[in-house]
């Protein structure tokens, strides 16, 4: 005998569950449609207009506390009128009067709104209000007889209706993935995200600031290139259809940055973004911000000394604390950065001779890394970043690479096999980059040429650049240049544990349903 219908389910439990909670918001939406209906129906823009005259929630909370009396006295009964505008957060009704905590990108204030005060026709406006709309608010600033700081209104003036209902405000935004794929919504419910971002755009303030100072010039290069250069990452491909040619999008800014050297332009800086088509991790997004700096006449040690500035003075704009709490790791950004030559360091940690060829290959083997057929130099490379990086906590200037891993670096004088070359490591995490920019024409040429015939034709520098080459025969003076990841950088100093969460936007796999 079958089973009844009263038994089996005529959808499985999943399916249901996801039925019932489509049909709750479709009945959520209905109701705030119904609400967006009635306000056009008594006469307003449901979506606003110009509001002039409102000041940050933040000044007004800092005018508060001139009305605030010891306790004991009551509270000053007249206090200055003000306009503000935000999104509503939170919303209680209490018969003829509504409280609202109204959000701007500043602070956080309490409203009060009486249905005498406002009059009869406002309270039918406000009637209409939900969580998630924007509205305008006149009133008078002063405490409430709990003690809270509150605006109590005399008028409200609608600025934009919010259909769609807010995540929940203990279960809801709490997926990263989801976070990411709708910042918005992490800006407008995230706890300290839309701190953090500031934070970003005050460190990125800072950097070009420290720069200025130092009578360096910010300038724009291609992001559509020709051919990538100045990196090995393997790049974006796309076509130009007018001029019927194919381009990248660009993996650095080195390249053109110093034909700018050749043409005079002696201190010269870009903070712009660059494109890898690599993989995606905590540390790496196809898309990031770079800063690349040259100044002739200065080497690596020049650049040494303006890192700790920039860094310095990134963490002073963002209110990082002297000594950063990041990812297990106590980092003082105030004391001076410990130095080390890159085969000290590897002496130090692994215990092979880094000059002796068979010594650092055997050291390698052990650990798993391929040594057949490649160069020394890469096979040290491999070693090094296996077993040094993660040893470096404190910030680290790492210096003096294997020349041969270095192909735009000028050599160490009176030893080739090294490149004036430093790496700034912290927590584990390469930070900087930077070089004694080689300006030797012919040696460039010479590197370029080596470098192609161990190249796939889709990776980068696969290709010589020409024109660079023709434009250091022209004379590019000694240089020192530097890179820096500024979304690593604003993960150190907003204490971010991925580089998705310091980028607004990272990219993701497209979602069914858009």
């Amino acid at each position: 005998m079958p089973p009844s219908s009263d038994d089996t389910p005529d959808t499985p439990p999943q399916a249901r569950g996801a039925a019932d909670a489509s049909g709750v918001a479709a009945g959520l939406e209905k109701a705030r449609r119904e609400k967006l209906a009635r306000i056009q129906a008594l006469g307003h823009d449901p979506w606003g207009s110009r509001f002039d005259g409102a000041s940050p929630i933040a000044g007004v909370r800092t005018a508060g506390e001139a009305l605030r009396r010891p306790e004991g006295e009551p509270p000053a009964e007249d206090g200055p009128t003000v306009r503000v505008a935000g999104r509503i957060m939170l919303l209680r009704s209490a018969g003829s009067l509504v409280f609202l905590t109204l959000a701007d990108r500043t602070a956080r204030i309490q409203i009060m709104l009486g249905k005498k005060q406002v009059g009869p026709d406002a309270w039918k406006l406000v009637d209409c209000l939900d969580l998630g709309d924007i509205v305008g608010v006149d009133g008078r600033l002063g405490y409430s007889k709990t003690g809270e700081l509150t605006v109590f209104a005399s008028g409200i003036t609608f600025l934009a209706k919010s259909i769609e209902t807010p995540p929940d405000k203990f279960h809801g935004l709490v997926d990263p993935e989801r976070k990411q794929r709708m910042r918005y919504l992490d800006l407008i419910h995230g706890e300290g995200v839309r701190e953090r971002f500031i934070a970003r755009s005050r460190i990125v303030a800072s950097v070009r600031q420290t720069l200025a100072d130092r009578g360096f010039i910010e300038v724009e290069g291609p992001t559509l290139q020709d051919s990538a250069g100045g990196a090995a990452a393997r790049p974006f491909a796309t076509h130009h259809n007018a001029l019927d040619m194919p381009l990248v999008l660009r993996i650095a800014l080195e390249l053109h940055l110093k034909r700018l050297l050749v043409g005079g332009l002696e201190r010269v800086f870009e903070l712009g973004r660059v494109y890898r088509n690599e993989g995606v991790s905590p540390r790496h997004n196809p898309e990031f911000t770079m800063l690349e700096v040259y100044e002739a006449y200065g080497d690596y040690a020049t650049m040494m000394d303006l890192t700790e500035a920039i860094v310095r003075g990134a963490a002073a704009a963002a209110g990082t604390p002297p000594v950063v709490q990041w990812m297990g790791h106590a980092i003082d950004l105030a004391a001076p950065f410990r130095r080390v030559r890159y085969d000290d360091l590897l002496r130090e940690v692994t215990g092979c001779d880094p000059h002796d060829v068979a010594n650092v290959a055997a050291a390698a083997a052990a650990r798993g890394i391929d040594t057949a057929g490649r160069h020394p130099d890469v096979v040290k490379s491999d070693l090094f970043e296996a077993t040094c990086e993660a040893t470096l906590s404190a910030p680290t200037f790492v210096l003096d690479y294997p020349a041969a891993i270095c192909p735009l670096t000028k050599r160490q004088p009176g030893n080739p096999a090294v490149a004036e070359r430093f790496e700034l490591y912290v927590a584990g995490m390469e930070l900087a980059n930077a070089y004694t920019e080689l300006n030797d024409p012919d040696l460039q040429e010479e590197l370029f040429r080596t470098q192609l015939a161990g190249l796939a034709a889709e990776e980068s520098m696969a290709r010589m650049d020409t024109d660079f080459i023709r434009a250091l025969r022209h004379g590019m003076p000694p240089a020192g240049g530097l890179g820096i990841g500024i979304d690593r950088l604003v993960m150190l100093l907003t204490q971010s544990a991925s580089i998705r969460d310091v980028i607004l936007f990272p990219i993701h796999r497209p979602q069914a349903g858009g």
